[in-house]
């Protein structure tokens, strides 16, 4: 057999050209019986620098492996009865029941005199009490389980609302894109289908494009300008996850938010571990502050930010500030 290397090159699209253009990923894959060395120019790029549709069809292309070595795997939704089911054969089959919605647009405003960012009309503002610490030890009052599922007719506004999800439910978020540029968005905690991608407004009847077969597995998620990007989470892991964009400026002004999820049944711990013991404690609880062991690996922890996170769909808006 011939000896085979394959050469992997990535550069970045929908971006100032003059700034990245020199800008280009490159890896190799050598096959056990290729020993020489790559030689020549790398592979002439396609002509699709601001090929929209190019992009947007190649992230659908990538698909989930349905055929392993061990088993098959295969991905149903059943959509007239609004439920989802991931089978893994022979093993058996899950049911995850009803799929709730959760619609998020993001914009970029001013609240009060301030340029803020926001998921559906809401910048979020990390509590003084951390969330999770304050459902352990029942502090009142420090976040707000009410993140609209969808974009609502009314002033944006600077709260601290969590989206409330339903422990082993499955959830489907729609991300909203209306600026100019690409964004990318990260759940923590999870890994997510990703089961559909388009341009312009999203209504449900684009449901009828979506992927319910072998869509891939990620955490972290491209929508692309004017457009949406759909996925699907199954929510089995207990604890306060965190949604966030990857624009480190519109993260630091709002554009992000936390989904909770407790397991009702569960009073020893058994799908969450208990706090560690070196939490840090703030706001209410303060109080119960242990003294920290502070190395020079670690002296940044106390300005650690929690995150907890959930689904949403942007459309960027400019206002002038007065």
């Amino acid at each position: 057999m011939q000896a085979v290397i394959i050469i992997f090159v990535a550069s970045a699209r929908f971006v100032n050209q003059s700034r990245w253009q020199r800008v280009t990923g490159v890896a190799v894959l050598h096959y056990s019986n290729s020993k020489g060395k790559v030689a020549g120019p790398l592979p002439d790029p396609p002509n699709d620098a601001y090929d929209a549709s190019y992009s947007l069809n190649q992230a659908m292309s990538i698909r989930f492996l349905s055929e392993l070595d061990v088993m098959q795997v295969s991905f149903h939704i059943d959509q007239a009865k609004c439920e989802c089911k991931w089978s893994s054969n022979p093993q058996g089959s899950f049911h995850y029941g009803s799929i709730n919605v959760v619609y998020v647009k993001v914009c970029r405003r001013g609240i009060n005199g301030k340029l803020r960012a926001t998921y559906n009309g809401i910048s979020f503002v990390n509590p003084d009490t951390p969330i999770r610490l304050a459902d352990v030890y029942k502090v009142k009052g420090a976040y707000k389980l009410d993140f609209p599922s969808k974009p609502l007719d009314r002033s944006p506004r600077v709260d601290r609302s969590i989206v409330n999800a339903t422990y082993k439910g499955f959830i489907e978020i729609i991300l909203q894109n209306n600026d100019t540029v690409v964004q990318t968005f990260h759940l923590d905690g999870y890994s997510f289908f990703v089961v559909g991608m388009g341009y312009g407004e999203w209504t449900e009847n684009n449901r009828d494009s979506y992927n319910k077969w072998d869509a891939i597995s990620r955490s972290t998620v491209q929508v692309f300008a004017g457009g949406w990007t759909a996925v699907y989470v199954s929510l089995d892991n207990v604890g306060v996850w965190n949604l966030r964009t990857e624009n480190l400026d519109r993260w630091y002004l709002g554009q992000e938010t936390y989904m909770r999820i407790i397991n009702p049944e569960d009073h020893s711990n058994k799908t969450e571990l208990p706090v560690p013991d070196n939490a840090l404690y703030c706001g209410a609880l303060s109080r119960m502050q242990k003294p920290q062991k502070i190395s020079s690996d670690s002296t940044l922890l106390a300005c650690s930010k929690l995150f907890v996170i959930l689904m949403v769909v942007f459309s960027p808006m400019i206002s002038g500030l007065s």
